[in-house]
């Protein structure tokens, strides 16, 4: 697992092969990762990334996040509450040397409570698969996005987002469906 474009391009993180099912720890691929970073920056959304403020929820070892540091967000926060992935995810944060741009919230993403800072403008949702945990987890987390924050989520069926929340795009890669939303306005 590596950070595939940006400033950080080649960084190779912490490796986790095929994951840990039973921390639910299912690294997004480079394939994918690269996939929704190209539709992100050159599907008609502008540059989203350039200076925002991200959220990675279900961070797990936080390559998402981090890649979107790398392609030019100020700063990422990332959700998490497992104990082997907030370990790789602190690992991971340190190769690329990013602490001073980012934050580890340890909470359950379908019960965050308050948002502790300003809204987050891009979300990367990536929830277990197959548990709904997607849809509970934006729901809770719908008052700390910006109007019209764009929310990328992978899921391996199609999910049903919130009230709302207006569908952008749908891809699907192999066992992985990406499907891009827009907050309200």
């Amino acid at each position: 697992m590596r950070i595939i474009g940006g400033t950080s391009r080649g960084l190779h993180l912490v490796a986790v092969g095929d994951g840990d099912a039973k921390a639910h720890l299912r690294p997004t691929s480079d394939r994918v990762r690269e996939s929704i970073f190209n539709l992100l920056i050159n599907g008609g959304y502008g540059n989203p990334l350039h200076g925002a403020r991200v959220l990675d929820v279900f961070a797990g070892t936080g390559a998402l996040g981090l890649e979107a540091l790398s392609r030019g967000a100020m700063h990422a926060t990332f959700l998490e509450n497992g104990t082997v992935a907030l370990g790789l995810l602190k690992r991971n944060i340190a190769l690329m040397r990013a602490e001073s741009r980012t934050e580890i919230l340890r909470r359950d993403a379908t019960k965050p409570g308050p948002n502790p800072a300003v809204p987050f403008d891009v979300v990367f949702l990536d929830p277990p698969y197959g548990k709904a945990m997607g849809e509970v987890a934006l729901s809770a987390l719908a008052p700390w996005l910006a109007p019209e924050a764009l929310v990328v989520w992978e899921e391996n069926t199609p999910p049903t987002p919130p009230a709302g929340f207006d569908q952008l795009d749908q891809r699907k890669y192999g066992d992985t469906l990406v499907t891009i939303l827009k907050a309200p306005a």
